[in-house]
């Protein structure tokens, strides 16, 4: 028997599990391919969404802290509107004063205005009555002292030294020291001889004692000196009418008035005080002045700066005190700061019947 003719190998001889190997081997390559493409496809797209992530929490945390510095810029705002608010009912009630003080300032014009008016009135009564007093001055011969000043002047002033009691007050304050408020104070410092020197003490000695020499051989006279209180110059004789001895007791009044100290405040209320102590009364009083007094009835132990209104209010309560029918005549010296010290005089005068002059710096 013939051998069989063993066939050749060739490439379609392969199996069809062998093909079917090979295909499901291609096809995991595929998905393997596929599968490692998707992943870093995927790590990709996760690192780009993460980043984003990171950019929108970032942002949100921007946004949180602004809306946190806009709430707080809000709160500071709120508290500015407070504040201002505030200040805005300040500045009305401020606006608010102010123009009541306008208005009470415009009433006061008004009225001083009208005042004014009536002063110059006063004043055309009073001029008159100076030209009949003028008429009626006696040139000398009358006194019991002599008074000479500087050429010989004659000492024409209106004010006639008559009756048979005749008080004379003179203001020894401080304010007496000197006519500005700056000198007052430094001065009020000094030593007491220092003092006694200053010129308008000087002054007022001079007028008190020209005033002597018109007073009557015949009438009885008294000095007080005034400021918180009132007392006569002359040690021991408050309340006493003195004779004029032929000159003899208004010498020593004078040299008594040289050693007065001016010093502290004045009180108007003392010149009535000083009145009722005499028995009987003064039929005629000479006042020497300097302005309106900074203190009323009661004494304030520690004063401050006083307005001119409250001044002139303590001189109208003073005035009430003064007995009527006493012819008051007022010597006012100079003083700044107090507008009101002359027409108040003027109007005392006026009241009382008296005299009223405020002498030029040369006079006596």
């Amino acid at each position: 028997m013939a051998a069989r003719k063993r066939r050749g190998i060739t490439a379609f001889n392969l199996s069809f599990l062998d093909i079917m190997s090979c295909g499901f081997g291609a096809v995991i390559l595929f998905f393997v391919i596929i599968n490692r493409t998707a992943e870093v496809h995927t790590e990709e797209m996760t690192a780009d969404v993460t980043g984003e992530v990171i950019l929108l929490e970032t942002e949100v945390e921007l946004e949180k802290l602004n809306q946190v510095k806009l709430q707080n810029d809000l709160a500071e705002v709120e508290q500015e509107m407070v504040r201002a608010d505030g200040r805005a009912e300040r500045l009305q009630d401020d606006v608010l004063t102010e123009e009541e003080q306008l208005s009470d300032q415009t009433n006061e014009t008004a009225a001083k205005r009208e005042h004014l008016n009536e002063l110059i009135t006063d004043l055309q009564k009073m001029e008159k009555e100076l030209e009949r007093l003028q008429e009626l001055e006696q040139s000398g011969g009358r006194g019991q002292r002599t008074f000479v000043g500087s050429g010989d002047r004659q000492y024409l002033t209106g004010l006639r030294v008559g009756g048979k009691h005749i008080l004379i007050l003179v203001d020894s304050s401080a304010s007496m020291l000197d006519s500005t408020i700056v000198n007052i104070i430094r001065r009020r410092n000094l030593p007491d001889d220092q003092k006694i020197r200053s010129g308008k003490w000087q002054r007022a000695i001079r007028i008190v004692d020209w005033l002597t020499t018109q007073i009557p051989a015949e009438a009885s006279f008294q000095i007080y000196r005034y400021g918180l209180s009132a007392e006569a110059v002359i040690e021991g004789t408050n309340g006493q009418w003195l004779e004029t001895e032929n000159g003899r007791q208004l010498d020593r009044a004078v040299q008594a008035l040289r050693k007065v100290v001016p010093e502290g405040g004045t009180r108007l209320h003392t010149l009535a005080e000083a009145i009722y102590t005499l028995n009987p009364l003064p039929d005629n009083i000479y006042l020497i002045a300097d302005g309106l007094p900074t203190q009323g009835r009661q004494i304030d132990s520690s004063p401050r700066s006083v307005s001119s209104q409250r001044r002139e209010s303590y001189f109208n309560q003073a005035l009430t005190e003064i007995p009527v029918g006493i012819p008051v005549n007022t010597i006012l010296l100079p003083m700044e700061g107090d507008p009101m010290a002359s027409s108040s005089y003027w109007r005392l005068a006026v009241i009382t019947g008296g005299s009223y002059m405020s002498p030029s710096g040369d006079w006596p």
